[in-house]
């Protein structure tokens, strides 16, 4: 059996997107492509960067970091990395966990704006309304005037800002993890938050799902919500307390536009899918025609920073 100093250099890069449809990748490394197959495309061991298939079932992308003995990078193309940390154990180390920070922005932040204005217009009313030919005229909420609260103030929470700005709302709160001083005005800790979620007609959930963000829009959150709040969920379904919110939807008090649920995907049959004043998308925030440009740049850039041992971005995790 060769020894570790006798073995092949681990210098493969496993690639989601097929390596030749990804321009200036850098020279001297050996790219292979692999998006969750039943094979694999090379030898495990030998891989040095792999780039985590894109909304593939999680056990099924972690399965081969279990024998990349050598990786020295994991990257993903989500900006949350839940479904990826429990392999983090598995990963030598030094080994780097990157998220993707940055490559969601445009296309998330333009869903919570579609579903802000959708849910607050009625839009789902008027297209039950067009199914069966009925003129469903009347007034509804505009955005317009309304005081806006965005609960995770990275770089998606600022992209849904940007693309709230032209709608002349009364005012935008920023919450984070812990506050800082943005040129638009002050981002509050978490501590702020249930002093800011009763003056808020739109509430937006974009932070990342960790220990302390699971179950955050819980009884207590979602009681201090103000009457008729509308609640737009673009995080993670677990940041949400489905009974929770549940109660609060079937009492007519809140409603709510999720693009994550919890459970996910929700089953035929679960009570979210039929309760009055909530609209929902299928996980669709990142997965648009703006996905697959932002992300052969995202790996083209990781790849020339990893080839010439220069400092990578979005480091979130490195295994000990």
């Amino acid at each position: 059996m060769a020894t570790a100093d006798q073995r092949p250099a681990a210098n493969d890069v496993w690639l989601p997107i097929p390596p030749a449809e990804i321009d200036g990748l850098p020279a001297g490394l050996h790219y292979v492509h692999w998006d969750a197959g039943p094979d694999y495309p090379a030898d495990p061991e030998r891989c040095a960067f792999y780039a985590v298939p894109y909304m593939k079932d999680p056990e099924t992308s972690l399965r081969p970091l279990s024998r990349m003995s050598r990786v020295r990078v994991v990257q993903t193309l989500t900006a949350g990395v839940d479904a990826v940390l429990p392999g983090l154990a598995s990963m030598p180390a030094g080994a780097r966990l990157c998220n993707a920070r940055g490559l969601h922005d445009a296309s998330t932040a333009e869903l919570a704006l579609t579903l802000i204005l959708a849910a607050l217009r009625d839009i789902p009313g008027f297209v039950r309304g067009q199914d069966v030919g009925e003129w469903r005229h009347g007034f509804r909420p505009a955005l317009a005037d309304k005081s806006v609260l965005i609960v995770g103030y990275g770089s998606i929470g600022s992209a849904i800002e940007d693309r709230l700005t032209p709608f002349e709302c009364a005012r935008v709160a920023r919450v984070a993890r812990t506050a800082r001083d943005t040129v638009r005005g002050p981002v509050h800790p978490l501590s702020d938050l249930s002093a800011l979620l009763p003056d808020a007609d739109v509430v937006v959930l974009a932070t990342p799902l960790t220990d302390t963000t699971r179950g955050l829009a819980g009884p207590g959150f979602l009681a201090r919500m103000k009457d008729g709040a509308l609640l737009v969920n673009v995080a993670r379904g677990g940041v949400v307390d489905t009974k929770a919110l549940l109660a609060e939807l079937e009492s007519g008090r809140l409603r709510a536009a999720l693009d994550v649920t919890d459970p996910e995907p929700l089953p035929p049959g679960h009570p979210l899918w039929h309760a009055p004043g909530v609209l929902i998308t299928p996980h669709v925030g990142g997965p648009s025609s703006a996905f697959l440009p932002r992300a052969k740049r995202l790996l083209r850039d990781q790849l020339t920073r990893f080839a010439a041992g220069e400092p990578l971005r979005n480091v979130v995790a490195t295994a000990e």
